[in-house]
């Protein structure tokens, strides 16, 4: 089974490649240099409107009073 994993180049190259599990070395297909197996970024996000995250909670209520003061200077 193919999973998906990042692999960067010396030349700094970052690709995304579906390829087993213990495949550490794949091809740089921009300069053809050996790229290694990388450990990829967790990215998350809070959900902001269910209150159970308060700073999540607060930073969303401060954009979207702004955004609401911004579109109702320009509907003026």
């Amino acid at each position: 089974m193919a999973l998906l994993f990042d692999f960067e180049c010396a030349g700094g190259h970052i690709e995304e490649h579906f390829v087993s599990s213990d495949t550490r070395v794949v091809e740089c297909p921009h300069c053809r240099r050996p790229a290694n197996r990388i450990q990829s970024p967790v990215r998350s996000a809070l959900d902001p409107i269910s209150g159970d995250f308060n700073g999540a909670t607060d930073k969303w209520m401060k954009n979207r009073a702004q955004k609401l003061k911004q579109e109702r200077k320009a509907n003026s």
